[in-house]
């Protein structure tokens, strides 16, 4: 029964042990799992952020490239457009020009007519006044007069026409030159909307990588509090397990410790029985070395005594002899008594001595076991607020890194603005000097002032 009892007992804490060390491994599988389980969501978050930089990267480079072919366009319709109206212009210009040319030819020609018959009606006057002048004479002076008259409208129309022709090339070299400033408008427009295109889309990006910090600083928050609040949980439940653990084996101890005095206090009688009898069998003994003694003593009395003395020494030993047994019998009864008493005493005490024993072991292994618990508390929630502050840093850290980096690229952005600005406003400016000094070696002055069209060659 004994060996049954310690084997059930053995199992009994065997299978406490086992099952703690599979709540420990499910445990330890339950961190491991979600651990696992927020590492892929973090993942998934990232890439879904790259995805969405990515995305953003490649929609800011189409928009860029349609602007570029918008304005690519434009500059070609413009261009189109400026060579049309230069050449509208230059027919306008022709157009006006062969009109006033065909009127001053016209105005010549009715003045060439009046002059001839000026001419014509003064020389017949001096000719009817004086008589002596030949005709042939007449028709010379009348013909020279009329190549005087032809060579001077001649001179005058070489004149217009020179006119004509500077005016030609001095407007249509200031309409290049406005056309040229358009030209130059229409890039500085063009830049200018690039460049804002790209700070809008780099403004865009930095918001963008400021919400991705900011969700993923919340996602990172949440899993590190979801990971502490398991991990908390499960050693709640462990040192749940532990304490109710400890106090069944603290009442198996003390059913135990029950059931062994219980079991003394069954044997007790028949160990007092057995003690009881070796007393008895000491009894005995005395009486039977006690017996021998007074056979002996009788026997030598009864040698040295005269024999009508016998019967007196007989019933004096026999007296003798029954009060020693007497005294023997009650010697007996007293060690019995004392015996019992002491055994049950000495019982009680040891019982009670291993009840406080039991007792005091006990409470220190409680105390033990809730200092243990306490201690492992104290380490997992100083190493949580380690993890609070590592990540807390972490997080400071790279929001410090995020904000300059984008301190950085909108500094570069705004020197690439700079930079391209000065020098397209430098290329433009060399453009125009070189257009104007062409212009004055042309011979056509300054053409900043000019306004046209004007009719200045009359």
């Amino acid at each position: 029964t004994r060996q049954i009892h310690e084997h059930e007992q053995e199992n009994e804490l065997r299978e406490q042990m086992s099952g703690y060390k599979r709540m420990r491994r499910q445990h330890q599988k339950q961190l491991i799992a979600l651990e696992n389980k927020l590492k892929a969501e973090m993942d998934e978050h990232r890439l879904k952020l790259q995805k969405e930089v990515e995305t953003h990267a490649n929609n800011s480079s189409i928009e860029l490239e349609k602007l570029a072919k918008k304005q690519v366009a434009v500059i070609e319709k413009e261009a189109k457009a400026a060579a049309a109206d230069e050449k509208k212009f230059q027919q306008q210009i022709l157009a006006q020009q062969k009109k006033d040319l065909a009127t001053f030819l016209e105005s010549q020609k009715k003045q060439y007519k009046l002059c001839k018959e000026k001419i014509k009606e003064g020389l017949e006057g001096e000719m009817n006044e004086d008589h002596s002048t030949p005709k042939k004479e007449k028709q010379e002076r009348i013909s020279k007069h009329k190549e005087n008259l032809q060579h001077t409208q001649a001179e005058e129309e070489a004149h217009l026409l020179s006119q004509q022709r500077l005016y030609y090339d001095k407007n249509c070299r200031f309409f290049k030159r406005k056309t040229m400033i358009k030209r130059h408008e229409l890039e500085q427009q063009n830049i200018r909307e690039e460049l804002n295109k790209k700070r809008t889309q780099k403004e865009m990006e930095h918001a963008m990588l400021i919400r991705h910090d900011e969700s993923t600083r919340e996602l990172e928050y949440r899993q590190l509090h979801t990971l502490q609040k398991l991990r908390m949980d499960l050693i709640r439940l462990q040192h749940q397990t532990e304490l109710e653990n400890q106090l069944e084996y603290n009442k198996r101890r003390e059913r135990e410790l029950h059931r062994k005095h219980f079991m003394e206090l069954r044997q007790q009688p028949k160990n007092l029985k057995a003690m009881e009898m070796q007393i008895k069998k000491q009894f005995q003994d005395t009486c039977k070395v006690q017996t021998k003694q007074y056979k002996a003593l009788k026997n030598h009395q009864l040698e040295v005594t005269p024999k009508s003395e016998h019967k007196t020494i007989l019933k004096s030993l026999k007296d003798e002899q029954t009060r020693k047994l007497a005294i023997l019998a009650e010697q007996y009864e007293q060690s019995i008594n004392e015996m019992m008493a002491s055994q049950a005493l000495r019982l009680d005490e040891a019982q009670e001595a291993e009840c406080q024993a039991l007792r005091l072991q006990l409470q220190q292994e409680m105390e033990l076991l809730n200092a243990y618990q306490s201690k492992i508390k104290m380490q997992t929630e100083a190493q949580h607020e380690r993890e609070l502050q590592k990540l807390e840093q972490r997080v400071s850290l790279r929001r410090a890194h995020l904000e300059q980096k984008i301190e950085e690229e909108l500094a570069a952005l705004q020197k690439e603005r700079s930079e391209r600005i000065k020098f397209l406003l430098e290329r433009q400016e060399r453009e125009i000097e070189s257009f104007d000094v062409e212009s004055l070696r042309m011979g056509f002055g300054n053409l900043v002032t000019l306004e046209y069209p004007k009719e200045d060659y009359r």
